[in-house]
């Protein structure tokens, strides 16, 4: 079984690209900083940074969504592969391939202002009502993400 979950920060924004052909697929990729549980006394290092790539829908979310510093977990499973650069000198590469992301931290946590980056500033926050749900102002469901 090849499983992976992590948890860390993106340290910069997603790169895309787009394969070429008919059917254009989105290819992200990301490196995320997953911080470590106990670091040894001469290791000044507290974190390791993993290389991962999002294909297809996953790549075009990370486009979207993503960028430096969100807070995401991700489950994926690991990819080695190698190649022979310019200098003639066999690289070998290993990166998590992306099956599931989503966000580990809301806005507010974030440091945000907590609309996940979908309301205008000037609207009224959406008020809780007695069953437990909140209400949603009038004109902003065409503004979020899962309509």
């Amino acid at each position: 079984m090849n499983k992976v979950i992590l948890m860390g920060r993106l340290t910069r924004d997603p790169e895309v690209r787009y394969s070429q052909g008919e059917n254009a697929t989105a290819v992200a990729r990301y490196t995320l900083a997953v911080d470590r549980r106990f670091s040894r006394n001469n290791d000044e290092q507290t974190a390791d940074f993993i290389s991962c790539v999002a294909f297809g829908r996953a790549g075009e979310f990370a486009e979207k969504y993503l960028h430096k510093g969100t807070k995401i977990a991700i489950t994926g499973r690991i990819q080695t592969g190698s190649y022979t650069n310019k200098d003639g000198v066999k690289v070998y590469t290993t990166d998590i391939v992306v099956e599931d992301q989503e966000f580990a931290e809301s806005k507010n946590s974030a440091g945000g202002n907590g609309d996940g980056g979908f309301a205008p500033a000037n609207r009224p926050a959406p008020a809780a009502a007695g069953d437990g749900f909140m209400n949603i102002p009038d004109g902003i469901d065409e503004e979020l993400p899962f309509n």
